[in-house]
């Protein structure tokens, strides 16, 4: 049994990378909140208030570059730091259990990940340049759940749930649009840290 259980790693080594932290989520999850909350501190509204995206217009009915400038600023910052955190945990991990960071199932991994985020940045861009803000928030909730589906084959089983979720998220938030922050603060922040919990306590302790 034990050959048997060290062929089965050996192989899920070679097919599927196994490195990803439960803590870089919890790190994405964290960070993500704290740019929602960013977001509502500049805006000056309050957590129950709707249709935050009115202020990217000014009085005079033209778009205002401060609130472009912030959204844009809000948005890279948050990206920036979860994919440092991630970076890092990672990096340990794979320290830790004597694995490659990079090899041929990581490039596959990101590959496949890459394939719907940058298809969704640039749809965010062209609603960015339309004036559709109300989208932006939904639309990357379910392109970042595509992703994390097409990649699961490649890592845990267990992010597939967490795409399935991030999908169902960004579909309600196109129903209700006027709340898309609140919700990509629980699709990125909340199911982020309940995520990474869950594969830390599972893969990790």
């Amino acid at each position: 049994m034990e050959t048997l259980r060290e062929i089965r790693h050996l192989m899920e080594r070679s097919s599927r990378f196994l490195s990803l932290s439960g803590l870089s989520g919890v790190i994405a999850g964290i960070v993500a909140i704290a740019g929602v909350v960013a977001g509502y501190l500049y805006l000056g509204i309050n957590w129950d208030a709707s249709n935050y995206y009115q202020f990217a217009t000014s009085a005079n009915g033209t778009p205002d570059p401060v609130f472009y400038t912030f959204l844009i600023a809000d948005l890279v910052a948050v990206l920036v730091v979860s994919l440092l955190g991630a970076t890092w945990f990672t990096v340990r991990k794979a320290k830790q259990q004597g694995n490659a960071v990079w090899d041929a199932t990581a490039k596959r991994l990101l590959i496949n990940l890459l394939i719907p985020l940058v298809a969704g940045a640039i749809y965010g861009l062209i609603l960015l340049y339309r004036g559709h803000i109300e989208l932006i928030a939904p639309a990357t909730l379910i392109f970042y759940g595509m992703a994390l589906l097409n990649a699961g084959k490649y890592t845990f089983n267990d992010i597939r749930y967490l795409g399935i979720f991030e999908i169902v998220t960004g579909l309600l938030a196109t129903v209700v649009p006027e709340y898309g922050l609140l919700f990509w603060a629980f699709g990125f922040g909340v199911l982020h840290i309940v995520y990474g919990i869950a594969v830390y306590k599972k893969y990790e302790k």
